[in-house]
């Protein structure tokens, strides 16, 4: 996600101040220009961009015009710091920024990977099982319907108790489940509106039910309970044993898939990596007005000897140079920690409500369910899919 051209990254502006920094708030306020997850439109208008962050482009005038100021009208001279090392110091943010970004990258395209595959797998998972009844004897077909809608059913509910499972609030990450119901451009999470047992409530038998509900890992408990019944089945010599191996495997990646998604929710982004270029781009937003400026002072006694008047206020002219260069570099820093927790609730997740409800969808009519019993794709407000 998280460069600036992928459909990942682009989106992650802020609009708050420094120390304040909150990535729902940055991606919401964009909506005020462009009514148009993840945000689904092609680019945002450079224009947006920096309506988007006019709080911060606000923040920087302030401090470059005060520095200058001090400088320049009560003479404070010596406030000023030489160019070369605050040059070296925005080499290695820019190396720094660069590879936490990348890193952020990698864990949403990696959570994406990993939902891609339990779509993959969960298609194939409930069309095997539809066509793996009385394999080796045909003669003793009947019609096992009803069993095939409940293993469908509780897949459903294993897809619903893992996204629900993504969407719990971490210590580490932003706290999205009240903050984006007080937007004025609201966006839809799902796992937000209703609580697990009202969403997997009809998809499992009341005994079932209950005993998901007292594990701590909910949708481990519905794997286990999908292999207890194949295996059932099997004894019942209405699966072959060796179509109970393949769904066995196909269980087995199913629950490979959920612990990398695990995996990615329950560790987060390395501090260290994460802090050190936060405080880093803020020590060089601090010295760059003080290199700057003398740079300029001495350009405009050159050039005062052309065009004396140009050359007596050209060091003002260094304040919207600087901001433009810490917003830069603020603008990929704030890029990279809104890409770092990619289920975290914040438009920018990868889509796994809707990924699941998709999913849903396609095995309830792989199973040629009533359509007035297949639930509607997620609402996507305000083009964003969560």
């Amino acid at each position: 996600m998280r460069s600036i051209g992928t459909p990942f990254i682009e989106i992650h502006l802020t609009t708050l101040p420094i120390k304040n920094f909150n990535s729902s708030l940055i991606f919401i306020h964009c909506h005020q220009f462009n009514k148009q997850r993840m945000y689904v439109q092609r680019r945002f208008p450079f224009k947006s961009v920096l309506i988007w962050t006019k709080r911060e482009i606000i923040f920087f005038f302030i401090l470059s015009s005060i520095i200058t100021v001090l400088y320049e009208v009560l003479g404070i001279k010596w406030l000023q710091v030489p160019l070369a090392p605050v040059t070296l110091i925005g080499t290695a943010v820019a190396f720094m920024v660069g590879f936490q970004n990348n890193a952020a990258y990698d864990r949403i395209w990696e959570a994406r990977k990993i939902w891609g595959g339990v779509v993959n797998t969960s298609r194939s998972f409930i069309m095997t099982v539809k066509d793996s009844f009385y394999m080796l004897n045909s003669e003793a077909m009947k019609d096992e319907s009803e069993a095939l809608k409940t293993i469908t059913h509780r897949h459903i509910a294993w897809l619903t108790a893992l996204r629900y499972a993504m969407r719990s609030n971490k210590t580490w990450e932003s706290t999205y489940e009240e903050r984006h119901k007080h937007e004025k451009y609201p966006y839809n999470i799902p796992e937000f509106a209703t609580t697990l047992e009202d969403e997997i409530g009809p998809y499992l038998s009341k005994e079932e039910f209950g005993y998901v509900m007292s594990k701590d890992n909910k949708p481990n408990a519905i794997i286990n309970l999908q292999s207890q019944h194949l295996r059932k089945l099997t004894d019942e010599k209405k699966f072959w044993d060796f179509s109970l191996l393949n769904l066995q495997q196909m269980l087995h990646e199913l629950t490979a898939l959920q612990g990398k998604s695990e995996r990615i929710k329950n560790f987060p982004y390395p501090k260290q990596y994460g802090s050190i270029g936060y405080h880093f781009v803020h020590i060089f937003m601090w010295l760059l007005p003080m290199a700057i400026i003398p740079a300029f002072a001495e350009m405009g006694l050159g050039i005062a000897e052309i065009n004396p008047l140009i050359g007596q206020y050209f060091v003002w002219l260094n304040i919207p140079f600087t901001v433009i260069v810490i917003w830069v570099f603020n603008t990929m820093l704030r890029i990279g920690l809104a890409g770092e927790n990619p289920f975290e609730g914040s438009p920018n997740d990868v889509p796994i409500s809707n990924i699941a409800r998709g999913i849903t969808r396609d095995i309830l009519q792989i199973i040629d369910e009533d359509p007035g019993n297949i639930p509607e794709p997620f609402e996507n407000v305000n083009n964003i899919e969560m």
